[in-house]
């Protein structure tokens, strides 16, 4: 396995926001130092800026041009924006949002230049980001448009559970129809296999999520989980994806069988992500799974109302740089496992039977 201090990138996300109060109070941390190289994907005049409203004087940035540059002793930032941009706490913009896609942009292409090992992505307002060359729901889409990627999920990862969707960001009367047999077997399949690579999970046990209430109630509040889901997980079960359900969505949150699972997968964003954020809002981490490279997000949005104000918690995204780690030390193990796997013999069962037979009659007190 590769001893080298693992280098993450980090994207500023909107100016406007929390962003920058949870970086820099995440990395004020020295243990964090020891564990991966952070470089922050923004502009030192605006963390200076923000420093500056937070009474942060005991934390500076180590300016640099490029990550290879970046001192492994230091937190590093590399400038991204225009030095004359404008910060206007708690107030979306579009030059804010120009400026969340030029840190990601440029984070970006350091990853597919293999320059960092990871991604963690502060929050950007989906709206304001919207341009000619950000046209996505969010960061999710968009990463995996850049890397060509079809087959991937947003799973939100905490201590208490895992939970994926089938559908993510789209209206809610959309969703029935983005519930195909298709759609559910590939999810089940990125869970499955994210959940041995990533989190070194073996056999791991998935909870399936019901579409209606009470998971339709054998039709009669609607046949997508007969007619769809419990297909799905039936054909998962036979590919040796251990899934199970369909689960009532309100029964199995409020019974608490949901930490008999090492992951959920729901059927729509809200189903999923109100009961993992209920739970887990200050310390969830968004982790895209099925990606080529590490990806992860703090679950909370850019906060405008607070932003300034030193109100806004480190441990989100203190939580996401941990899990990068984690998952790379995790992909690593699971390379250096596979790398030479045992050679399969098949074994005719007449052979087997022949060879007791002969071994038997060897041996005369048998």
């Amino acid at each position: 396995m590769s001893k080298h201090k693992i280098r993450i990138g980090i994207s500023h996300g909107d100016i406007n926001g929390i962003g920058y109060e949870v970086i820099m109070k995440t990395l004020m941390d020295a243990r964090i130092l020891e564990m991966c190289t952070p470089v922050v994907y923004g502009s030192p005049k605006v963390a200076a800026y923000h420093r500056k409203a937070l009474n942060l004087n005991n934390f500076n940035f180590n300016n640099i041009q490029n990550a290879n540059e970046a001192d492994t002793r230091r937190a590093n930032i590399i400038n991204c924006i225009d030095d004359n941009i404008r910060v206007e706490l708690g107030k979306s913009s579009g030059i804010a949002g120009e400026a969340s896609y030029m840190a990601l942009e440029r984070a970006v292409n350091d990853l597919k230049a293999g320059e960092i090992d990871a991604l963690v992505t502060a929050p950007i307002n989906k709206d304001n980001i919207q341009s000619d060359k950000f046209n996505f729901p969010g960061h999710t889409e968009f990463l995996a448009q850049q890397f060509e990627t079809d087959n991937y999920l947003m799973l939100m990862v905490s201590e208490m559970m895992k939970i994926g969707v089938v559908t993510t960001h789209i209206p809610l009367s959309e969703v029935s129809a983005g519930i195909t047999k298709k759609a559910i077997l590939s999810k089940l399949r990125i869970i499955s296999s994210s959940l041995e690579q990533d989190f070194s999970i073996k056999k791991p046990r998935i909870a399936v999520l019901g579409l209606n209430p009470h998971a339709g109630d054998g039709g009669l509040l609607g046949s997508e989980e007969k007619e769809i889901i419990i297909p799905a997980i039936e054909q998962a079960k036979n590919e040796g994806i251990l899934a199970l359900g369909p689960y009532p969505s309100d029964g199995f949150f409020g019974s608490g069988d949901y930490v008999k699972f090492d992951a959920i997968l729901a059927m729509y964003h809200d189903q999923g992500l109100t009961p993992f954020k209920l739970a887990s809002f200050d310390k969830g981490v968004n982790y895209t799974a099925g990606l080529p490279f590490i990806r992860t997000s703090p679950a909370h949005g850019t906060a405008f109302d607070i932003a300034g104000e030193d109100k806004a918690s480190p441990d989100s995204l203190r939580q996401a740089l941990y899990l990068a780690i984690d998952v790379h030390k995790s992909r690593e193990l699971y390379k250096e496992i596979s790398k030479n796997p045992l050679k399969k013999f098949e074994i005719n069962p007449n052979q087997v039977d022949e060879t007791i037979d002969l071994q038997s009659n060897d041996d005369p007190e048998i």
